[in-house]
This record gives C-alpha cells, sequence and structure tokens, in this order.
C-alpha cells in the first residue's frame, strides 16, 4: 500500500531523512503544557521514539524517529494524555504566546486565553500557504509579534485620574518614551507618544488611573529566508469582538487573493498595500455600524 506523505506531513508527521521514520510535531497552544500531558509525551518519546524530544522554536514539541508502523498507535497513546499531532504545510500553525498578565507583572492581557481562542478558530485552516499568529503581553515584546503574519500586542490605554493623584512623579519617571509630563500640577499624556505599555499605571502607589486594555495588532511579518516586520496600520483595539473582525478580514484577504505557496506579506506586496490596508480599515472603523 502506497503511503500518502503529504497527508501525513499535514498531519504533523514530518519525515526523516533516516528512511520510514518521522518527526511528529504536537500542538502546543501558546506554549502551554499540563504535566499529564508532558508525561504522555515523555512515555510516548520513550516508547517509540529514541527517548527525547525537540522544542522548536515556536514553543512546540517534536518527537523524532517515530516509525511508520507505529503511527497510529502514537495517536492513540497520545489521546489517552490528551495530546494532540499538530499540522505542518499550507494550514494555520500553532497559535504561540507568552504567559501575559496571568503570570507576568508587566503582562497587559490575557494572552494564553487569547491564544486559545485563536486556535479554535483558525487552527490547521487550509490556506494557500502557512499561517502564523503570535501573541505577547506588553512592550517588552518576548513572543516578537512581528514576526508573525498576524501579531497581538497587548496594550493599555490610560486616563488620569486627578482626584486619586498624590503628585508623586512615579508615572513620569517611569515612563519610557516620555509621554508623561507635569503641568501646572495636572498630568498630561501625549497620546502620540505614549506606546501603550501600562508601565506608569502598574507603579502608581494609588491607582490614579483609568485603565482600558487593548491590542496592537500587526500585519504581514516574516522571519525566514526573507525578513520582513510586521506592520501596524490601525490604532489598538479596545474589544476582543472587533480584534476578531479584524482578524477575519486579513485572513479573507490572503484566502482571496493569495496564490498558492505565496506567503501572506507576498500577498499583500503583489496586490498592493494600499487595498489591503483599505480592507483593514474598513474592518476596524466599520466595527458596530
Amino acid at each position: 500500500m502506497a503511503v500518502d506523505y503529504a497527508v501525513l506531513k499535514k498531519g504533523g508527521f514530518m519525515r526523516q531523512k533516516q528512511k520510514n521514520r518521522f518527526s511528529l510535531r504536537l500542538k502546543v497552544v501558546g506554549g502551554h503544557l499540563t504535566s499529564n500531558q508532558l508525561l504522555t509525551i515523555a512515555e510516548t518519546a520513550e516508547k517509540y521514539g529514541e527517548g527525547y524530544v525537540h522544542l522548536t522554536s515556536r514553543q512546540g514539541v517534536e518527537i523524532p524517529f517515530i516509525r511508520l508502523d507505529d503511527i497510529d498507535e502514537v495517536k492513540t497513546k497520545l489521546a489517552e494524555g490528551d495530546c494532540e499531532p499538530g499540522v505542518c504545510g499550507a494550514r494555520v500553525r500553532t497559535v504561540t504566546s507568552c504567559q501575559g498578565k496571568a503570570v507576568c507583572p508587566s503582562g497587559c492581557i490575557d494572552t494564553y486565553g487569547l491564544a486559545e481562542e485563536i486556535s479554535e478558530r483558525f487552527f490547521a485552516m487550509d490556506l494557500p500557504h502557512k499561517f502564523k499568529f503570535g501573541v505577547t503581553g506588553c512592550q517588552n515584546n518576548c513572543l516578537k509579534s512581528e514576526e508573525n503574519d498576524i501579531g497581538i500586542k497587548g496594550g493599555i490605554e490610560v486616563k488620569w485620574i486627578a482626584d486619586k493623584c498624590i503628585s508623586c512623579g512615579v508615572c513620569e519617571n517611569i515612563c519610557r518614551v516620555k509621554a508623561i509630563t507635569t503641568e501646572g500640577g495636572k498630568i498630561i499624556v501625549n497620546e502620540d507618544k505614549c506606546n501603550y505599555c501600562g508601565r506608569c499605571t502598574k507603579a502608581c502607589p494609588v491607582d490614579a488611573w483609568e485603565n482600558n486594555e487593548g491590542y496592537i495588532v500587526s500585519f504581514g511579518g516574516l522571519f525566514g529566508n526573507t525578513v520582513w516586520k510586521g506592520e501596524e496600520i490601525i490604532p489598538i483595539i479596545n474589544s476582543k469582538e472587533q480584534l476578531f473582525v479584524v482578524i477575519d478580514a486579513a485572513v479573507d484577504f490572503f484566502k482571496n487573493h493569495a496564490n498558492p505557496g505565496e506567503r501572506f506579506r507576498f500577498t499583500i506586496e503583489r496586490v498592493g498595500k494600499g487595498e489591503f490596508v483599505k480592507t483593514i480599515k474598513e474592518a476596524y472603523y466599520g466595527f458596530g455600524k
């Protein structure tokens, strides 16, 4: 019986240079694995591989040296431990994220929760070429969001609460982009300079700020044979519903305009950046109307 290597690859089993051996890529959302999943992966690698795993650059786990004849058993074993194969090829790949505000003091958004929602909606979707999402919690940008086809960075819009402020100067001193100044006893935030890092409100000893969490989105990042930083073309997004409207518009643009085997960035460049910007701005400004 002929082996359909394309189908195996699509389901996460990548051919190795060794005959009839495969490196199995697992689905890992946001770099998050339970101890039970880790135990299952270790047992699978020990029994069906060569006793080790490879951690990929995108928070993934691969089990090398899976035998062709063991693939069905491996799938069953993994399912028992709530693990499943990932994907390769022209599909939406595993969504990466940092730990976000659930763990990190700098985090501005729930990165893992958002990564799960994106994964549930888009993971393994067939597209003209591979497509990557990355979610990072703040301007420290540990996940390097701009490397992704769609990158999402957490931010906080702030508004000063005058009657709570004690004029300690902490916010002004801690602002890295010098967006905060004090004039006549009042705090002034220069919105053109503010990068929504949230350092001011996190450092404030008296909670003298109103906070509005948001999402800073970049499009068209590429980090391989060609390197291209994703671009921010719309203002910060303040609701998850609006965020997904914008994401849907970007994915649909790629789906409808890309040639087979063409990455998102090259589709934007070929069709015209102006056309893409128009599509995204229509989604952004049309939300709720």
